[in-house]
């Protein structure tokens, strides 16, 4: 059974829209916001932890990573990534052409793929759109996606072209080969092409005209959140989602703060995927329905009520600001747990909020309000 989108309602002021993707480990109800596990793995967090408090619908999974360790031997030994982390909900893969490019210094890019250096023991290999959906089809994911360079934000017109079309050769080497091959564990998987040109409104329109001719079940948009400046990013962004098909999710790969979600929410994209929650988590950073938390502050060593009363989870209720410092300043790894859980709990209620608020046709005040309150410094 491959992917199904139901688009079950679309806000009257923005286009900010909530619907319904199936796949065959399970329903995800968007906007949509997935847990980043590079390597099988949330950091800090369990998989209970993920689904029972975190309330995570899907999670991402990276085809660079997980290439490299465990190793596709092993992961196809065990039945996919699926069983291999006992988690039986969707996850996506990506195909590791963002690692490819933040390896500029060890990589050679060429027609036929791209020779880098490992980052772990310096040995080489080499990428290609045949063996990176090999790869994905080892990893198993329900959505993967399809290879792709990554250009820096800065590049000149004619290199930003020229890597277009490079990535849309290899798009059509990535659907080629997939047709040529069978899942290995007996459900559907789904290629998400991926639109680029950086930030060349001609060439992302180029792109999104090309990636929308393959009628594939989702298509995503990269190269963004890459060190440009917000406005920038959001141009482009509803750029995409006016050349994009409306009836397919629209993954924005990267993003970002919640309200850069948000924002991009109201130009019409659906899913979201971002290490920050757990990346700030564990440097004390935390994101909460009042505000951002800077929990290493002297000010919370006395402050004994919960970590966020304005989400109905037990954690942000029953662990309270002044314990999470005394962990944090302890340097004890429970810290790290309960901020990475706390931010992921946020960004998960705040994406099934903007889901509710869509569907009652509140969604762009709510988000005007919510906007500045998720910004305040407490």
């Amino acid at each position: 059974m491959p992917l199904s989108f139901n688009l079950q309602s679309i806000d009257e002021i923005s286009h900010a829209r909530a619907g319904k993707i199936t796949t065959e480990h399970g329903e995800i109800l968007t906007p949509i916001f997935m847990p980043v596990g590079t390597v099988g793995s949330v950091k800090a967090v369990t998989q209970q932890q993920l689904m029972n408090d975190v309330k995570a619908q899907i999670i991402l999974g990276n085809t660079y990573h997980l290439y490299l360790r465990p190793g596709i031997d092993i992961l196809n030994a065990a039945g996919g990534l699926h069983e291999f982390m006992h988690w039986n909900k969707p996850i996506l893969t990506d195909s590791g052409g963002y690692q490819v490019f933040s390896l500029a210094q060890s990589r050679k890019i060429t027609e036929e793929g791209v020779l880098f250096q490992s980052h772990i023991d310096g040995s080489r290999h080499l990428f290609t759109p045949e063996k990176v959906m090999d790869i994905q089809r080892n990893i198993g994911a329900d959505i993967i996606m399809a290879f792709d360079e990554c250009p820096p934000g800065e590049s000149e017109y004619t290199y930003a072209k020229n890597s277009l079309m490079l990535t849309q050769r290899w798009l059509d080497r990535c659907f080629d080969h997939l047709n040529t091959t069978q899942p290995l564990y007996g459900y559907d998987q789904n290629l998400f092409p991926i639109v680029q040109g950086n930030q060349y409104h001609d060439l992302r329109k180029m792109s999104c005209e090309y990636v929308a001719s393959k009628n594939a079940a989702g298509n995503a948009i990269g190269g963004l959140s890459v060190g440009e400046p917000e406005n920038v990013m959001y141009e482009i962004t509803a750029l995409c989602c006016e050349n994009l098909p409306a009836d397919k999710p629209r993954y924005l790969m990267g993003v970002g703060t919640p309200w850069n979600i948000l924002e991009c929410i109201s130009l019409g994209i659906d899913m979201f995927d971002c290490v920050m929650p757990t990346r700030n988590g564990r440097n004390g950073m935390l994101f909460t329905t009042q505000g951002i938390i800077n929990i290493k502050n002297k000010k919370w060593t006395t402050d004994f009520t919960p970590l966020d009363e304005g989400l109905p989870y037990e954690v942000s209720n029953y662990y309270t600001k002044a314990y999470l410092r005394h962990l944090f300043v302890s340097n004890e790894l429970l810290g790290l747990t309960l901020a990475s859980i706390q931010n992921l709990s946020f960004y998960l209620w705040m994406v099934e909020q903007a889901r509710a608020e869509i569907i009652k046709g509140s969604f762009a005040s709510w988000k005007n309000a919510m906007t500045g309150q998720f910004k305040q410094r407490l």
